[in-house]
Protein backbone atom coordinates (compact mmCIF):
# COMPACT_ATOMS: atom_id res chain seq x y z
CA UNK A 1 0.00 0.00 0.00
CA UNK A 2 2.61 2.06 0.59
CA UNK A 3 3.90 2.72 -3.31
CA UNK A 4 0.73 3.69 -4.32
CA UNK A 5 0.05 5.97 -1.88
CA UNK A 6 3.68 7.64 -3.03
CA UNK A 7 2.23 7.36 -6.66
CA UNK A 8 -0.44 9.49 -5.46
CA UNK A 9 1.31 11.82 -3.94
CA UNK A 10 3.43 12.17 -6.79
CA UNK A 11 0.21 12.89 -9.20
CA UNK A 12 -0.70 15.83 -6.79
CA UNK A 13 2.34 17.57 -7.27
CA UNK A 14 2.82 17.26 -10.70
CA UNK A 15 -0.72 17.03 -12.88
CA UNK A 16 -2.71 18.79 -9.82
CA UNK A 17 -0.55 20.93 -9.14
CA UNK A 18 -1.45 20.75 -5.83
CA UNK A 19 0.67 22.96 -2.71
CA UNK A 20 3.33 21.39 -0.27
CA UNK A 21 0.74 22.29 2.48
CA UNK A 22 -2.06 19.74 0.99
CA UNK A 23 0.56 16.92 0.04
CA UNK A 24 1.87 16.98 3.40
CA UNK A 25 -1.78 16.96 5.03
CA UNK A 26 -2.45 14.24 2.54
CA UNK A 27 0.25 11.93 3.49
CA UNK A 28 -0.14 12.64 7.26
CA UNK A 29 -4.07 11.33 6.83
CA UNK A 30 -3.02 8.30 4.39
CA UNK A 31 0.18 7.54 6.55
CA UNK A 32 -2.54 7.31 10.19
CA UNK A 33 -4.75 4.57 7.80
CA UNK A 34 -1.14 2.16 7.52
CA UNK A 35 -0.47 2.89 10.98
CA UNK A 36 -3.84 1.70 12.29
CA UNK A 37 -3.45 -1.16 9.69
CA UNK A 38 0.06 -2.52 10.97
CA UNK A 39 -0.98 -2.04 14.72
CA UNK A 40 -4.59 -4.03 13.74
CA UNK A 41 -2.88 -6.53 11.50
CA UNK A 42 0.17 -6.90 11.87
CA UNK A 43 1.19 -6.20 8.47
CA UNK A 44 0.49 -3.40 5.55
CA UNK A 45 -2.19 -5.28 3.50
CA UNK A 46 -2.16 -4.12 0.17
CA UNK A 47 -4.43 -0.96 -1.20
CA UNK A 48 -7.00 -3.54 -3.06
CA UNK A 49 -7.86 -5.85 -0.23
CA UNK A 50 -9.85 -3.12 2.19
CA UNK A 51 -13.64 -3.25 2.19
CA UNK A 52 -16.14 -0.97 3.56
CA UNK A 53 -15.84 -2.58 6.95
CA UNK A 54 -12.34 -2.02 7.56
CA UNK A 55 -12.46 1.50 7.00
CA UNK A 56 -15.58 2.21 9.05
CA UNK A 57 -13.79 -0.09 11.71
CA UNK A 58 -11.04 3.04 11.01
CA UNK A 59 -13.39 5.70 11.41
CA UNK A 60 -14.12 4.33 14.22
CA UNK A 61 -11.20 4.20 15.98
CA UNK A 62 -10.73 7.72 15.40
CA UNK A 63 -13.80 8.43 16.33
CA UNK A 64 -13.03 6.94 19.87
CA UNK A 65 -9.51 8.65 20.06
CA UNK A 66 -11.44 11.98 20.00
CA UNK A 67 -10.26 13.10 17.07
CA UNK A 68 -12.79 16.42 15.71
CA UNK A 69 -15.42 15.70 13.24
CA UNK A 70 -13.56 18.09 10.88
CA UNK A 71 -10.16 16.01 11.41
CA UNK A 72 -12.10 12.85 10.69
CA UNK A 73 -14.24 14.37 7.51
CA UNK A 74 -10.33 15.78 6.49
CA UNK A 75 -9.16 12.06 6.83
CA UNK A 76 -12.55 10.45 5.03
CA UNK A 77 -11.88 13.04 2.12
CA UNK A 78 -7.85 11.90 1.51
CA UNK A 79 -9.29 8.23 1.64
CA UNK A 80 -11.65 8.28 -0.83
CA UNK A 81 -9.28 10.78 -2.99
CA UNK A 82 -6.64 8.48 -2.98
CA UNK A 83 -9.16 5.05 -4.06
CA UNK A 84 -10.39 7.32 -7.02
CA UNK A 85 -6.74 7.44 -8.40
CA UNK A 86 -6.25 3.96 -6.98
CA UNK A 87 -8.93 2.55 -9.17
CA UNK A 88 -7.98 4.77 -12.07
CA UNK A 89 -4.83 3.28 -12.17
CA UNK A 90 -6.15 -0.13 -11.53
CA UNK A 91 -4.29 -0.50 -8.62
CA UNK A 92 -7.76 -1.16 -6.70
CA UNK A 93 -10.65 -2.83 -8.12
CA UNK A 94 -12.99 -1.09 -6.01
CA UNK A 95 -13.65 2.32 -4.06
CA UNK A 96 -13.65 0.95 -0.04
CA UNK A 97 -14.41 5.15 1.25
CA UNK A 98 -17.18 5.12 -1.21
CA UNK A 99 -19.78 4.91 1.30
CA UNK A 100 -18.08 6.46 4.16
CA UNK A 101 -20.29 9.05 5.58
CA UNK A 102 -18.74 12.07 6.78
CA UNK A 103 -19.41 12.71 10.83
CA UNK A 104 -22.22 15.28 11.75
CA UNK A 105 -20.36 18.34 11.77
CA UNK A 106 -20.97 20.69 14.87
CA UNK A 107 -20.83 24.14 14.22
CA UNK A 108 -19.46 26.45 16.46
CA UNK A 109 -20.23 30.22 16.11
CA UNK A 110 -17.10 31.76 15.19
CA UNK A 111 -15.65 34.67 17.23
CA UNK A 112 -16.37 38.02 16.10
CA UNK A 113 -15.10 41.59 17.24
CA UNK A 114 -16.90 44.36 17.20
CA UNK A 115 -16.17 47.64 15.88
CA UNK A 116 -14.98 49.19 18.19
CA UNK A 117 -12.90 46.37 19.11
CA UNK A 118 -11.77 45.73 15.59
CA UNK A 119 -10.91 49.63 15.56
CA UNK A 120 -8.80 49.49 19.12
CA UNK A 121 -6.95 46.31 17.42
CA UNK A 122 -6.24 48.93 13.97
CA UNK A 123 -5.03 51.12 15.81
CA UNK A 124 -2.65 49.87 18.25
CA UNK A 125 0.23 49.37 16.40
CA UNK A 126 2.62 52.51 16.34
CA UNK A 127 2.75 54.65 13.69
CA UNK A 128 6.38 55.57 14.00
CA UNK A 129 8.23 53.11 13.25
CA UNK A 130 8.61 51.11 10.48
CA UNK A 131 7.40 47.40 11.66
CA UNK A 132 4.35 49.52 13.50
CA UNK A 133 3.38 50.83 9.96
CA UNK A 134 3.98 47.82 8.31
CA UNK A 135 1.60 45.79 11.48
CA UNK A 136 -1.37 48.40 10.87
CA UNK A 137 -1.24 47.84 7.37
CA UNK A 138 -1.57 44.20 7.88
CA UNK A 139 -4.34 44.55 10.06
CA UNK A 140 -5.97 47.37 7.79
CA UNK A 141 -5.79 44.74 4.81
CA UNK A 142 -6.87 41.80 6.53
CA UNK A 143 -9.88 43.48 7.96
CA UNK A 144 -10.44 45.31 5.24
CA UNK A 145 -10.82 42.62 1.87
CA UNK A 146 -11.34 39.40 4.82
CA UNK A 147 -8.18 37.61 3.97
CA UNK A 148 -6.63 34.76 5.21
CA UNK A 149 -3.06 35.15 6.63
CA UNK A 150 -2.05 32.58 3.86
CA UNK A 151 -3.62 34.66 1.32
CA UNK A 152 -1.74 38.05 2.92
CA UNK A 153 1.48 37.11 3.21
CA UNK A 154 1.53 35.87 -0.27
CA UNK A 155 0.08 39.64 -1.48
CA UNK A 156 2.52 40.77 -4.08
CA UNK A 157 3.11 44.35 -5.10
CA UNK A 158 0.97 43.61 -8.74
CA UNK A 159 -2.19 42.48 -7.00
CA UNK A 160 -2.87 46.21 -5.63
CA UNK A 161 -4.17 48.26 -7.43
CA UNK A 162 -5.03 51.86 -5.39
CA UNK A 163 -6.12 53.68 -8.32
CA UNK A 164 -9.07 50.78 -8.38
CA UNK A 165 -8.73 50.26 -4.95
CA UNK A 166 -8.73 46.56 -5.26
CA UNK A 167 -7.11 43.50 -4.44
CA UNK A 168 -6.23 40.34 -6.45
CA UNK A 169 -5.93 37.43 -3.94
CA UNK A 170 -4.56 34.35 -4.58
CA UNK A 171 -6.73 31.88 -2.31
CA UNK A 172 -6.91 28.06 -1.16
CA UNK A 173 -6.28 25.88 -4.34
CA UNK A 174 -4.86 28.53 -6.21
CA UNK A 175 -8.04 30.14 -7.26
CA UNK A 176 -7.99 34.33 -7.60
CA UNK A 177 -10.63 36.84 -6.79
CA UNK A 178 -10.70 40.20 -6.99
CA UNK A 179 -11.49 42.24 -3.71
CA UNK A 180 -12.01 45.86 -2.69
CA UNK A 181 -9.65 47.76 -0.83
CA UNK A 182 -10.87 50.43 1.44
CA UNK A 183 -9.28 53.69 1.85
CA UNK A 184 -8.31 53.05 5.32
CA UNK A 185 -6.13 49.95 4.62
CA UNK A 186 -4.90 51.73 1.19
CA UNK A 187 -3.23 54.63 2.86
CA UNK A 188 -1.47 52.28 5.57
CA UNK A 189 -0.08 50.14 2.50
CA UNK A 190 1.24 53.46 1.13
CA UNK A 191 2.37 54.54 4.20
CA UNK A 192 4.33 51.30 4.95
CA UNK A 193 5.79 50.90 1.24
CA UNK A 194 7.66 54.36 1.63
CA UNK A 195 9.63 53.44 4.51
CA UNK A 196 9.42 49.57 4.42
CA UNK A 197 13.54 47.98 3.01
CA UNK A 198 12.88 44.99 0.96
CA UNK A 199 15.88 42.22 0.68
CA UNK A 200 17.82 42.81 -2.68
CA UNK A 201 16.23 39.88 -4.29
CA UNK A 202 13.24 40.81 -3.34
CA UNK A 203 13.27 43.75 -4.61
CA UNK A 204 14.72 42.35 -7.97
CA UNK A 205 11.12 40.69 -8.36
CA UNK A 206 9.34 43.82 -9.54
CA UNK A 207 5.57 43.46 -9.45
CA UNK A 208 6.00 40.28 -8.30
CA UNK A 209 7.85 41.09 -4.79
CA UNK A 210 6.24 40.84 -1.48
CA UNK A 211 4.07 43.58 -0.17
CA UNK A 212 4.96 42.96 3.38
CA UNK A 213 8.14 41.61 4.28
CA UNK A 214 10.23 40.95 7.87
CA UNK A 215 12.75 43.23 9.33
CA UNK A 216 15.39 41.43 6.83
CA UNK A 217 12.80 42.46 4.10
CA UNK A 218 12.49 38.84 3.17
CA UNK A 219 8.40 37.65 3.31
CA UNK A 220 6.41 36.95 6.14
CA UNK A 221 5.60 33.66 7.31
CA UNK A 222 1.78 33.29 8.79
CA UNK A 223 3.41 31.88 12.25
CA UNK A 224 4.98 35.20 12.56
CA UNK A 225 1.78 37.62 11.63
CA UNK A 226 0.18 34.95 14.52
CA UNK A 227 2.80 36.08 16.71
CA UNK A 228 2.31 40.06 16.00
CA UNK A 229 -1.28 39.64 16.59
CA UNK A 230 -1.19 38.19 20.10
CA UNK A 231 1.34 40.76 20.97
CA UNK A 232 -1.66 43.93 20.15
CA UNK A 233 -4.35 41.30 21.10
CA UNK A 234 -2.91 42.00 24.97
CA UNK A 235 -2.27 45.60 24.28
CA UNK A 236 -5.54 46.18 23.32
CA UNK A 237 -7.10 43.86 26.09
CA UNK A 238 -9.00 42.16 23.16
CA UNK A 239 -10.11 38.16 24.24
CA UNK A 240 -7.21 36.46 24.50
CA UNK A 241 -9.09 33.61 22.32
CA UNK A 242 -8.91 36.27 18.86
CA UNK A 243 -6.98 35.01 16.06
CA UNK A 244 -5.93 36.29 12.68
CA UNK A 245 -9.17 34.36 11.25
CA UNK A 246 -11.57 36.70 14.18
CA UNK A 247 -10.62 39.34 11.73
CA UNK A 248 -11.92 37.53 8.32
CA UNK A 249 -14.69 36.76 11.00
CA UNK A 250 -15.67 40.16 11.54
CA UNK A 251 -15.10 40.99 8.28
CA UNK A 252 -18.26 38.67 7.25
CA UNK A 253 -20.54 39.41 9.72
CA UNK A 254 -20.21 42.74 9.77
CA UNK A 255 -20.93 43.13 6.07
CA UNK A 256 -24.30 40.79 6.40
CA UNK A 257 -25.05 43.30 9.80
CA UNK A 258 -25.25 46.38 7.22
CA UNK A 259 -27.02 44.65 4.31
CA UNK A 260 -25.10 42.86 2.36
CA UNK A 261 -25.87 39.75 0.93
CA UNK A 262 -25.00 36.53 1.74
CA UNK A 263 -23.75 35.49 -2.09
CA UNK A 264 -21.84 38.64 -2.25
CA UNK A 265 -19.81 37.75 1.01
CA UNK A 266 -19.70 34.17 -0.55
CA UNK A 267 -17.79 35.93 -3.38
CA UNK A 268 -15.83 38.02 -0.86
CA UNK A 269 -14.60 35.84 0.93
CA UNK A 270 -13.81 33.07 -1.70
CA UNK A 271 -15.54 30.13 -0.53
CA UNK A 272 -16.86 27.76 -2.52
CA UNK A 273 -19.89 26.54 -0.89
CA UNK A 274 -22.17 28.81 0.34
CA UNK A 275 -23.11 26.56 2.97
CA UNK A 276 -19.87 27.71 4.56
CA UNK A 277 -21.08 31.28 4.38
CA UNK A 278 -24.03 30.81 6.01
CA UNK A 279 -22.27 30.44 9.37
CA UNK A 280 -22.13 34.17 9.59
CA UNK A 281 -25.81 34.20 9.33
CA UNK A 282 -26.26 32.77 12.59
CA UNK A 283 -23.69 35.40 13.99
CA UNK A 284 -25.59 37.88 12.52
CA UNK A 285 -28.88 36.82 14.12
CA UNK A 286 -27.57 36.26 17.34
CA UNK A 287 -25.93 40.07 17.28
CA UNK A 288 -29.99 41.10 16.45
CA UNK A 289 -31.20 38.80 19.14
CA UNK A 290 -28.36 40.80 22.05
CA UNK A 291 -29.63 43.92 20.35
CA UNK A 292 -33.85 43.23 20.67
CA UNK A 293 -33.15 42.10 24.32
CA UNK A 294 -31.01 44.67 25.56
CA UNK A 295 -33.49 47.28 23.68
CA UNK A 296 -37.11 46.09 23.21
CA UNK A 297 -39.32 46.80 26.30
CA UNK A 298 -40.77 43.67 26.22
CA UNK A 299 -38.21 41.84 25.61
CA UNK A 300 -38.18 39.82 28.54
Amino acid sequence: MLRPIESFLKYLATERNASELTIKSYREDLAGLVEWLEATRGAIPTADSLSPHDLRAYQSALQQADYARTTISRKLAALRSFYKFAMREGIASTNPAKPLRNPRRQRKLPMVLTDEEVGRLLLTPPGDTVSGLRDRAILETMYSAGLRVSELVGLQDGDIDPDEQIVRVRGKGRKERISPLGSFALKAIDAYARKRKRHPQSDALGRKAPVFVNRFGRILTTRSIGRMLEKYIATAELDSRTSPHTLRHSFATHLLDRGADIRSVQELLGHKSLATTQIYTHVSAANLRQVYEKAHPRAH
